[in-house]
């Protein structure tokens, strides 16, 4: 069960040269680093040095998978800093494995010249959502009319809904962006089996091989991740050994503070029975 204290840790990372860190995971049971962290962590590292800026977007491509057992190396690639926008480029290995590369804009706050903002589709509350608080230690997930993406028999609409927060974290901006990616990685190709009899997320690594192979996440407002926030996601396809879909996350208030797009591989496992 992971606490507070573990993923500060692993969002901690350690300089070991001119931009360039190590850093650790959280503990596994699938004995593959979870894409969420290394999401999070390339957050923190695009965002080091940076002082005055927030990241706006991150794109991460997914490699391959890591060990939790071993340190991971960060390196840190400035492309560009500006007064008003900087980016840059983050790689993370494990000796001469290429685990992940991002892509990370930042961005300092600026004065509205417009703005409008989407609303969420079927705005509830925590204490109205009937579902189980279920997760990972202080990871605190609800999902919205306790549907179940991991029963293979339970069929329903390519759409989820869950409410999540990181129970106690701490009133860190950067943490907060970096925990706030950490959750949108997770479900969306649960919810792209949803439609399909058959499948369901127990089968993953199983009888299917799963995995996330790009992920796109902006930020548009802060939120403190220590809330509860609304995870709104739709796959919108499925075909060919993959799946596409997108989410929006929403604060207690049913601001929009940030949206997201995954590319995801779904396919029978060697020797496996999936049915796609």
């Amino acid at each position: 069960m992971f606490t507070i204290a573990a993923f500060v840790e692993a969002l901690t990372l350690e300089e070991v040269g001119t931009d360039r860190y190590r850093a650790n995971s959280l503990s596994s049971t699938h004995g593959v680093v979870f894409g969420g962290q290394l999401l999070a962590q390339s957050v923190m590292a695009g965002l080091a040095g940076q002082d005055g800026k927030a990241v706006k977007t991150i794109h991460t491509v997914f490699a391959r998978g890591a060990n939790p057992d071993a340190p991971l190396e960060i390196a840190v690639e400035r492309m560009h800093s500006g007064r008003s926008v900087a980016s840059s480029t983050v790689t993370i290995s494990q000796g001469d494995t290429l685990v992940t590369r991002s892509l990370v804009l930042l961005s300092a706050d600026e004065a509205d010249v417009i703005r409008h903002a989407d609303a969420p589709r079927a705005m509830t509350s925590p204490d109205e959502a009937a579902g189980t608080v279920r997760g990972e230690g202080v990871w605190e997930i609800l999902i919205v009319d306790d549907v179940d993406i991991s029963d293979p028999e339970l069929v329903g609409p390519p759409e989820l809904a869950v409410w999540a927060r990181f129970a106690g974290a701490p009133d860190d901006p950067a943490v907060s962006q970096a925990l706030l990616a950490f959750s949108t990685e997770t479900f969306l190709i649960g919810t792209a089996m949803r439609p399909h009899a058959g499948v369901g997320q127990a089968q993953a690594h199983v009888t299917l091989s799963t995995g996330v192979l790009t992920h796109t996440q902006t930020f548009h407002e802060p939120y403190p991740a220590g809330e509860w926030h609304l995870l709104e996601m739709r796959a919108g396809y499925t075909g060919h050994g993959r799946s596409f879909g997108r989410g929006d996350i929403f604060g207690l208030d049913g601001q929009l503070v940030g949206s997201w797009m995954q590319d995801a591989m779904i396919r029978a496992r060697s020797g496996g029975a999936g049915k796609l």
